[in-house]
C-alpha cells in the first residue's frame, strides 16, 4: 500500500488498519461501501443522466466565469446526495461544491469532529454540458481532515472506482495498482488558458524536462483515477478544492502512490497547500516532479524524466502516454481558475 492521509488531513506514509465500526465515520464496512455505491448510481440516474444532452439555457448558469458553469443536474443531484449520505451515516454532515458556492464558510466543516461528505455532484460541468463523456461523480467520506473512502463514477464511461483507507482501491471490482513506465514521464497538468503567466512558466518547465504533459480540461476525478490505474504516472495542478481532489487521492494513494505539495508536504484536503502540488505513482516521482516544478532539476534529473527513471514495473496499462492517449480526462474546457 501507499501514503495514507494522516490523522491531521496530511498524506503519511505508513499503514494503518480500519479501526472503529461504520456507524462512528472511524471506518468503512462493505456494506456501507456498497450502499454509498448505491445511492452515488441512483443519485446519477435520475439527476445527471437524464439531462445530458437534453439541458435547456434555463439550466446553466455562471458562477464565478463563462467557464466556471452550473446546471441543473449538479444542483440536483447534490441536493439529493446530502439528504441520502447523511441518513447513512447519522451524525455525519456535507461539503458540497453547490454549498460552498453558496456559504464558503460550509468548507470549516472539514476541520470539524463529524463526519464529512466531500462531494462533487458533475466534476467536469463544462463537459457535460458539451454534451461530452468525461465527466464523473465524486464523493469521499472524510473525518477529522482525513479521507477515509471515497467513490468515483463516471456514468458514459462505464466506470466506478472506490477506494479505503487501509484496504485498496478498486475499479469495477479489480484491484488498481499504479504502474511504471519506460518512457518519459506522463503528467497531467493543470489547463495553462486559465493559469497566470508566472503559473505557465512553472508548468512549462515538465516539458523542458522532457515530460509528455497533458492539459485537464474535464474532470480532476477521472485524472486521478488515470494516475491509480497506472495510466498516467502524475498529476501537477494549481487548484486544491477538496470535492476535485479527495476521491482521487485516496484513490491513488491506495494504489501505492503518493502527494507532495510545492512546500515538499503532504497534500490536505483541509487547505492551505503550497502550490502547485503533485499526485504521483509514489513517493519518488511525486519528489521528482515537484523539484521540476520548483525549478531544481539537474540534467541528470530531466534524462531521468525522458527516461521514466525511478519508476517500477514496466509499461503502463496502455503502454501510451497521457497526452498522446487523451484518456478519461480529456474533452473540453475547465472551470475558470481552477485547472
Amino acid at each position: 500500500m501507499g501514503n495514507e492521509v494522516g490523522a491531521d488531513g496530511a498524506w503519511a506514509a505508513g499503514g494503518g488498519g480500519a479501526g472503529a465500526r461504520a456507524t462512528t465515520g472511524e471506518d468503512v464496512d462493505d456494506a456501507l461501501l456498497a450502499a454509498v455505491e448505491a445511492t452515488v448510481r441512483a443519485a446519477v440516474d435520475a439527476e445527471v443522466l437524464p439531462r445530458w444532452r437534453a439541458l435547456t439555457d434555463s439550466d446553466i448558469a455562471r458562477k464565478t466565469g463563462p467557464y466556471d458553469l452550473v446546471t441543473t443536474a449538479d444542483r440536483r443531484a447534490e441536493e439529493v446526495l446530502t439528504r441520502r449520505l447523511t441518513a447513512l451515516l447519522p451524525g455525519s454532515v456535507v461539503v458540497g461544491e453547490e454549498a460552498v458556492g453558496e456559504d464558503p464558510a460550509v468548507l470549516d466543516l472539514l476541520r470539524g469532529d463529524a463526519p464529512v461528505w466531500v462531494i462533487d455532484p458533475v466534476d467536469g460541468t463544462a463537459a457535460f454540458v458539451r454534451g461530452e463523456e468525461g465527466f464523473s461523480t465524486l464523493v469521499a467520506l472524510v473525518r477529522g481532515g482525513r479521507p477515509l473512502a471515497s467513490w468515483t463514477y463516471a456514468p458514459r464511461l462505464g466506470l466506478f472506482a472506490t477506494a479505503r483507507r487501509g484496504r485498496g482501491a478498486h475499479l469495477d471490482g479489480r484491484r488498481l495498482r499504479t504502474a511504471g513506465y519506460d518512457g518519459p514521464l506522463r503528467v497531467w497538468t493543470s489547463n495553462p488558458v486559465y493559469r497566470n503567466e508566472e503559473e505557465r512558466a512553472v508548468l512549462a518547465r515538465l516539458e523542458a524536462a522532457g515530460a509528455s504533459c497533458s492539459p485537464c480540461r474535464t474532470s480532476a476525478g477521472l485524472v486521478h483515477l488515470d494516475v491509480a490505474r497506472g495510466r498516467a504516472d502524475a498529476v501537477a495542478f494549481f487548484w486544491e478544492a477538496p470535492w476535485d481532489h479527495a476521491a482521487g487521492l485516496l484513490l491513488v494513494s491506495e494504489a501505492g502512490g503518493a502527494s507532495l505539495t510545492a512546500a515538499g508536504e503532504p497534500f490536505r484536503v483541509t487547505g492551505g497547500n503550497a502550490l502547485p502540488f503533485t499526485v504521483a505513482r509514489d513517493e519518488e516521482t511525486a519528489r521528482r516532479v515537484i523539484g521540476i516544478l520548483r525549478g531544481e532539476g539537474s540534467q541528470k534529473e530531466e534524462a531521468a524524466v525522458r527516461a521514466g527513471g525511478g519508476g517500477t514495473g514496466g509499461r503502463g496499462t496502455d503502454g501510451r502516454t497521457a497526452a498522446g492517449r487523451g484518456g478519461s480526462g480529456a474533452g473540453g474546457r475547465a472551470k475558470a481558475g481552477e485547472r
